[in-house]
């Protein structure tokens, strides 16, 4: 007769929690390399009992050594800068910078209120002339006061999306038909190496002009700054993805394409079967590509164009030449990097929702 040993039992029990644990962390480690946290993996399994020594140098090198990177970094700019005279007196240092920031914060704050009092005014007069029984002096008044710090990193916000956006209607196609013809592909590859090399500030008047001759609604959705600047973004970024989905659709391996014709496919079910779905790596490598160039060229249309946008508040910042214009450009330096390292994980986790490659 067998003799169960309840220690065996409990061994077992405890190994099993152990490794539904790791599973459970390695599953999470896929979500926290997407958002820029994959320190946590480790720190996770040292906690758990999973070979300490070697997590704790994993800890050093995602963790550690990054802040000790950025320490330096500090120390060097608090110390460097202040010897950097420039016309405006010495360069800011991080305690500069942060001030600065939490001023635009709180002056974004009062424009708030400012602009929700306006509203409410608005609103109270168009419900007294209601009362009244004059419907016909009701009016949509729209607030007129300079935006925000906020409302211009919105603006950027939207503009590249619309922009990336449009871009992306127009490469995705554009990149199949050429992965899959030999002949469409040598007609898109001479536009492709002529425009790529194009910069934004040779694109941005002649859209200016395109968009004031065509545009001439004046409460039309979208205001020409908007247009142009979205444009400009298009005709900057649409290239990365365009040829990264060509060399996606051209790679597909030639085994599926003869299955393909073995099968009989007509042109959208191979595409959305067969094409998408093995290309799709490489195609979120363009977008995210593209994601990245569209942002760098917006600043640079903002400040040349002076149309709204982060672009724009660094432009004025430089015309203003006040004694805090050099910590308020170098606020809006910091947030254009965060924001562009945002977008990049963005996609990325997208990506990580529609493909299974390991490519970061």
């Amino acid at each position: 007769m067998t003799t169960i040993d309840p220690q065996n039992i409990a061994d077992e029990e405890r190994e099993a929690r152990r490794a539904r644990l790791f599973t459970r962390i390695n599953k999470a480690d896929t979500w926290f390399q997407v958002f820029g946290l994959s320190f946590l993996t480790p720190i996770l399994k040292a906690a758990a009992g999973d070979n300490p020594k070697a997590q704790a140098v994993e800890i050093w090198r995602l963790l550690g050594v990054p802040l000790l990177a950025i320490t330096v970094f500090l120390m060097l700019w608090t110390n460097l800068a202040p010897k950097v005279q420039t016309s405006l007196g010495a360069v800011p240092g991080p305690q500069d910078v942060w001030t600065e920031a939490v001023l635009l914060h709180k002056d974004a704050q009062a424009k708030a209120v400012k602009k929700a009092k306006f509203n409410e005014r608005v609103e109270a007069r168009n419900a007294k002339f209601i009362a009244n029984g004059q419907p016909e002096k009701v009016k949509d008044i729209k607030y007129t006061g300079s935006p925000s710090y906020y409302n211009q990193i919105w603006t950027s916000i939207k503009t590249v999306f619309v922009g990336f956006l449009i871009g992306t209607a127009i490469a995705v196609p554009i990149g199949i038909m050429a992965g899959l013809s030999p002949y469409a592909n040598a007609a898109v590859n001479p536009l492709i190496q002529i425009f790529k090399p194009v910069s934004p500030l040779a694109w941005l008047p002649i859209v200016t002009m395109v968009v004031s001759a065509t545009y001439t609604v004046d409460d039309g959705l979208f205001s020409k700054s908007f247009l142009t600047s979205a444009i400009t973004v298009t005709l900057c970024s649409l290239w990365p993805t365009l040829i990264n989905t060509s060399l996606g659709v051209a790679s597909i391996d030639k085994d599926l394409v003869n299955v393909s014709k073995v099968l009989k496919m007509n042109t959208w079910t191979k595409i959305t079967k067969l094409v998408l779905p093995s290309a799709l790596p490489l195609i979120f490598t363009g977008l995210r590509l593209s994601l990245g160039v569209g942002w760098m060229v917006l600043i640079a249309a903002e400040m040349l164009a002076q149309n709204p946008g982060l672009g724009k508040f660094v432009w004025d910042e430089f015309q203003n030449g006040s004694s805090s214009s050099l910590a308020k450009i170098m606020v809006a330096v910091f947030t254009i990097g965060i924001i562009g390292f945002l977008l990049d994980r963005l996609m990325y986790a997208i990506q990580s929702l529609f493909t299974f490659t390991s490519n970061r």
